[in-house]
C-alpha cells in the first residue's frame, strides 16, 4: 500500500502513540482523519498535521456508526485507541468490562467491516490494528486487557485472509513499554532494571513499514523483551513463572492504581 496520497482514519489520535503515528503518515505524505474524546489535544494534532478532527466515544455505538459513515473513503484505517483495562477482574464493574470490550475490541472489528467493505470495492487499501505484547502473553492483572489484544491478534488474522484477494492488507502491531507518551508512560509505572522501552516515533514508523510491507504481525520491544515473549508462546506455564518472579505482579498493581481513572 502506498502511503502518500491516501486518506487515512487514526482513532485514539489526541496524544500518545496515536499522535505519533498521525505524524508519522503526514510525513509520509497521507491526508488524515483524526479521531479521539479530547477536542483540545486533537486540533494540536491537526495544526501539525493538517488533519481533519472528528469527535467521537468509540464507546458510544450511535457515534461509531456516524464516525464509519463519515470516514467510508478512507484508504487506511489504524485502529489505535484502546482503554487499559489493567487490574485484577475482580476490582471491575460489568460496566467497565463492557466499556472496556467496547472501545479495545468491538469497534475495531466494526470500523474494520465499515471502512473494508469500500475498500474492497476499491480494490486497494490497509488495516492495522495497534494491540500490545500482552496480545500474545498474559501477566498478573492483566486479564481483561490481554482478552481484547488476543482477540485483535485473531480477528487481525482471520481478516487479512479474508481480505487477501480483494487488494486490502491487514497487520497488527504490537509495542510493548511505551516511554514520553501514552497509557504507560501516563501510569507512573516504575520498571525493574532489565525491562527496557520504546518511543511513541518508533511505534509509528513501525506502524507505517506494516503498511508499506503488508506485514502481518509487527512487534515493536528491546529483545529481551521480544525473546521472552516467543518463550511464552513456546512454554506458557514456565514463562508465566518466571515473568512473575521478575516482578511482573508489581508492575501490574502500578499500573492498574495508574490506570484506574482511564477505566
Amino acid at each position: 500500500m502506498e502511503i502518500r496520497g491516501a486518506t487515512a482514519l487514526v482513532t485514539g489520535a489526541s496524544g500518545g502513540i496515536g499522535a505519533a503515528i498521525a505524524e508519522g503518515l503526514h510525513r509520509r505524505g497521507a491526508a488524515l482523519r483524526l479521531t479521539g474524546r479530547n477536542e483540545a489535544q486533537l486540533e494540536a494534532v491537526a495544526a501539525r498535521t493538517g488533519g481533519e478532527v472528528i469527535i467521537c466515544d468509540l464507546g458510544d455505538r450511535d457515534q461509531l456508526d456516524e464516525l464509519a459513515a463519515a470516514s467510508h473513503d478512507c484508504d487506511i484505517l489504524i485502529a489505535n485507541a484502546g482503554l487499559p483495562g489493567s487490574g485484577p477482574l475482580l476490582d471491575f464493574s460489568p460496566e467497565e468490562i463492557d466499556h472496556a470490550l467496547d472501545v479495545n475490541l468491538r469497534a475495531p472489528i466494526q470500523l474494520s467491516r465499515a471502512l473494508g467493505a469500500e475498500m474492497a470495492g476499491r480494490g486497494r487499501g490497509h488495516i492495522i490494528f495497534i494491540s500490545s505484547l500482552l496480545g500474545k502473553i498474559a501477566t498478573p492483572g492483566s486479564s481483561l486487557y490481554s482478552a481484547t489484544k488476543f482477540g485483535l491478534r485473531g480477528f487481525a488474522a482471520g481478516l487479512r485472509a479474508d481480505m487477501a484477494a480483494s487488494g486490502v492488507g491487514v497487520g497488527v502491531v504490537f509495542p510493548g513499554f511505551i516511554r514520553d507518551a501514552g497509557m504507560f508512560h501516563d501510569s507512573g509505572t516504575r520498571l525493574p532494571s532489565w525491562v527496557g522501552t520504546n518511543t511513541p516515533d518508533e511505534v509509528a514508523d513501525a506502524v507505517c513499514r506494516a503498511i508499506s510491507d503488508n506485514r502481518a504481525e509487527t512487534d515493536v520491544a528491546p529483545v529481551m523483551i521480544r525473546s521472552t515473549v516467543w518463550a511464552a508462546g513456546a512454554a506458557p506455564g514456565l514463562a508465566t513463572r518466571v515473568i512473575d518472579r521478575l516482578g511482573a505482579s508489581s508492575v501490574s498493581s502500578q499500573l492498574a492504581r495508574g490506570q484506574r481513572d482511564k477505566r
